[in-house]
């Protein structure tokens, strides 16, 4: 994965087309360029790319923002407190993705309400991964999908509002206005 500074203009309704210039800007090498995302701070991509030719892919896309960070996204064993910290810091800078992966590893290790609320929480992050890419009806679609699993909690969950989660994506489903939003 990699995250260049959003220090432009740049919004997530330019994303598919950020994909197509990054593509032919790295035309000629050996990577594959799969997706891309636009937050306020980033522009992310996933990304293939073996290590000794980072250096020349960052080069290239420099045209776009300059590189905030590079990480090579694999399921990792942490602990659960750690794990559900770095998910609500991933998705308060909006790096869905990210916390999407983090609270995997937690919730294939929970069971029962636990397990169904971990889920739901993830679907809110993969939905915003669509909302990253314009595609609203994607995210919304997965929003329904997160209510389904949140709908037997409240409460707080280590520090996250689930009442608050699920007013705020109920609000955004009834609206068809999706936003980012802090957990």
């Amino acid at each position: 994965m990699l995250h260049l500074k959003n220090s432009s203009d740049l919004n997530r309704k330019m994303a598919k087309d950020i994909l197509r210039k990054s593509r032919v800007i790295a035309s000629g090498m050996n990577l594959t360029l799969r997706d891309c995302r636009v937050s306020k701070k980033y522009v992310e991509f996933d990304t293939t790319i073996s290590k000794s030719d980072l250096d020349e892919l960052i080069e290239k896309l420099s045209s776009i923002g300059p590189l905030d960070h590079a990480k090579h996204v694999i399921e990792e064993l942490v602990e659960k407190e750690k794990a559900i910290s770095e998910g609500i810091d991933y998705f308060n800078n909006e790096r869905f993705w990210e916390c999407h992966e983090i609270l995997e590893g937690v919730w294939k290790n929970c069971d029962g309400n636990e397990k169904f609320l971990v889920q739901g929480i993830i679907l809110v992050a993969a939905g915003l991964v669509h909302y990253q890419k314009d595609e609203d009806s994607i995210c919304i679609s997965i929003f329904n999908r997160a209510l389904k699993k949140l709908e037997n909690s409240n409460g707080e969950y280590h520090n996250i509002d689930i009442d608050k989660i699920k007013k705020t994506i109920t609000e955004m489903i009834n609206s068809k206005d999706v936003s980012s939003f802090l957990i």
